[in-house]
């Protein structure tokens, strides 16, 4: 079977936790964002700017993120930035998101697991 060319179905809420995860440590634009989650997945997530910008405008008006506008060559860009509320929300993913992957590897991999 070929590999898909989108990201499976099971990829809901994953571009709000990996775009928490980079705006944590520094500001980046919309594209910046979309390279390096492609980038740093080793190419196995590919998120495009239709996925990445309504996540970052819903992030916004959460107040997971606060945004600025920064010439650039000629060009205003949108630089995006975890704040603290946004800090706390890419914690409580991240806690979910280890539970979850922890016990989907454990029923992949065939480990014991408890019975109700």
């Amino acid at each position: 079977m070929p590999a898909r060319k989108t990201n499976p179905d099971f990829m809901t809420g994953v571009p709000e936790l990996l775009i928490l995860r980079l705006l944590s440590t520094r500001e980046m634009y919309g594209y910046e964002i979309v390279q390096a989650i492609e980038t740093a997945s080793g190419e196995a997530i590919k998120l495009g700017e239709g996925v990445v910008y309504p996540a970052l405008h819903a992030l916004e008006e959460q107040g997971c993120l606060k945004s600025r506008r920064k010439p650039v060559n000629g060009r205003t860009r949108v630089y995006y930035i975890a704040t603290a509320v946004g800090k706390k929300r890419l914690s409580d993913l991240t806690g979910e998101w280890r539970r979850i992957t922890d016990a989907v590897a454990g029923i992949v991999t065939g480990a014991k697991h408890a019975t109700v």
